[in-house]
């Protein structure tokens, strides 16, 4: 069988799946990798649910499953996925003895409608989500299938050293998936890691070996806790946590940038109250924080932290802020993009060693690991031509550049 990447990739943008919920997706790729005679893990080893902040409940994943058999996914993986999480990883071993790499390939999509403007090709072309309020807005489901395309060509032809370990990665959005397949033990004795990325605004047939200027974060939920009163007979009775909210949102967003590198914030959800007559007795915020210094990164989240519950204390409202997630900076190895670099140039691209990437990706966690233990890797940048900015309604990737990165990682693995 010879996978057609384009039609993979356009199956699974009409599926869009949001964090830890990609259950059809999973449940997609290992039918099509047992398909390929090939042996898909999920659970034990793969993923470790434990300390996963909002994680969806049972409800949810009920409806996702279900949905999932609905729309063509295999039953008996769908039930797999939804019982051990959306988290696989699989080992093609070549024909003689080398290192073992890890190639992750990220699954999840965003909380976003697409686009339904002619020009926009999932809608002219018919593939556009299917789902409601979810839409793949980051090219994750061209990395998926650039995986799925990677793997049948290493099973069909295992002349190559050593293994290669795909990791199909739930929840990027929100920097929480790397680190709980890293707990779950799904990189160990790994000894290189690439991951892939395609868009970041570079026009197709640009290739970055190695991505610089990728940010430290941390995402962060803030629960406010006041008390309820009648806003017209009673409103002195009441502790406005909507109030101590808003006043959290500009304190955070309000916070100095750092003369020594590089920083972000930004508050992205806040929701509060039950009704227009009731001083709101509970208020919710999401806010992050981003540095191209870890210990710049640090000091901020602490900052940001003190300013919430500054703010709830001037309400007399109580706070608990939580960090749900978040990544490291990234350091790719010369070696590793160099050579990403030259094999891109072999197959008539252009290509640079480094270049900036300018957001946050939490295979960084996984790239730090293989690096701390004495490994090396990089993260790879394939230009795609996206019309719209990422995480934009009507972004799109040229669907030209999957065999570009198809035929990049290929090269990279094959020389060893």
């Amino acid at each position: 069988m010879t996978l057609d990447v384009v039609a993979l990739r356009r199956e699974i943008h009409a599926h869009p799946e949001t964090a830890f919920r990609e259950v059809r997706t999973t449940a997609r790729v290992a039918e099509v990798l047992t398909g390929l005679g090939l042996e898909p893990r999920t659970g034990s080893g793969v993923l470790e649910r434990d300390g996963i902040v909002d994680y969806p409940d049972d409800a949810t994943l009920d409806g996702d499953a279900e949905r999932a058999v609905a729309t063509g996914a295999d039953a008996t993986w769908v039930e797999a996925v939804r019982r051990d999480g959306a988290a696989l990883v699989v080992d093609v071993t070549g024909s003689r003895p080398g290192p073992t790499w890890a190639l992750r390939f990220d699954t999840d999509a965003l909380p976003i409608v697409e686009s339904e403007e002619a020009g926009h090709v999932p809608a002219r072309e018919g593939f556009r989500s299917t789902f409601a309020r979810g839409m793949h807005a980051c090219g994750h489901d061209g990395h998926v299938a650039i995986g799925l395309g990677l793997a049948e060509r290493l099973r069909d032809d295992p002349d190559f050293a050593g293994t290669v370990r795909f990791l199909f990665q739930p929840a990027e959005e929100g920097g929480r998936g790397a680190r709980a397949m890293l707990a779950g033990g799904a990189l160990e004795g790994v000894d290189r890691f690439v991951a892939l990325h395609l868009g970041l605004d570079l026009p197709l047939g640009h290739v970055v070996g190695g991505a610089v200027g990728a940010f430290a974060t941390t995402k962060l939920r803030a629960r406010f806790t006041g008390v309820a009163s009648h806003a017209a007979a009673a409103p002195q009775d009441g502790r406005n946590a909507l109030a101590a909210a808003a006043a959290g949102t500009l304190a955070v967003l309000a916070q100095p940038r750092w003369s020594t590198t590089d920083t972000r914030v930004n508050v992205g959800t806040l929701r509060a109250g039950d009704g227009v007559n009731i001083i709101p007795a509970w208020a919710e915020l999401t806010a992050e924080t981003r540095a191209l210094d870890a210990a710049v990164q640090d000091e901020m989240t602490a900052r940001v932290t003190a300013a919430l519950q500054g703010a709830a204390a001037s309400y007399g409202c109580e706070v608990t802020v939580t960090p749900t997630g978040g990544s490291t900076t990234m350091e790719s190895d010369e070696a590793v993009a160099d050579a990403l670099r030259g094999h891109a140039a072999d197959l008539g691209l252009t290509a640079e060693t480094f270049g900036p990437m300018g957001g946050s990706d939490d295979a960084s966690l996984f790239l730090a690991e293989v690096q701390r233990h004495g490994g090396s890797g990089s993260y790879v940048m394939v230009g795609a031509d996206n019309p719209a900015p990422h995480h934009n309604p009507a972004f799109d990737v040229d669907e030209r550049a999957l065999a570009h990165g198809l035929d990049l990682l290929e090269r990279l693995v094959r020389a060893g």
